[in-house]
């Protein structure tokens, strides 16, 4: 289901999070560097999601939904779909990075932000 052999990165805010006994899910619209959302070819914000590790798993590591409030800039990495839809999992090796409720100057990086779920095993 997920191209375990790609992994992109997105920075975007947060629009809902999702938690869920066996996967929470992380919705979030892309945003440029200003901070502004990215507009599809459909004239709408280009929307992603990320599945996560169950709720339970993930807030042992901080990820919970509120510390991560709606709005949040997050930069996370994933492996995408193979069928081509903006969603995936997240990587192996990856990162969540959280980083308020603006982009900081340089991008949210984690030099910038807080990084969580570092590595999954």
């Amino acid at each position: 289901m997920y191209d375990q052999t790609k992994q992109v990165t997105h920075t975007g805010k947060l629009i809902r999070f999702i938690p869920g006994a066996n996967h929470a899910q992380l919705l979030f619209e892309i945003v440029g560097d200003d901070g502004k959302p990215v507009i599809g070819a459909d004239g709408k914000p280009i929307t992603w999601g990320v599945e996560l590790g169950p709720a339970a798993a993930i807030a042992k590591q901080g990820v919970t939904v509120e510390s991560f409030p709606l709005g949040t800039v997050i930069t996370v990495t994933l492996n995408p779909l193979r069928n081509g839809k903006a969603f995936g999992a997240f990587a192996q090796g990856g990162r969540l990075i959280r980083c308020g409720a603006e982009i900081p100057a340089g991008g949210c990086t984690a030099e910038t932000g807080e990084s969580f779920l570092a590595s999954r095993d």
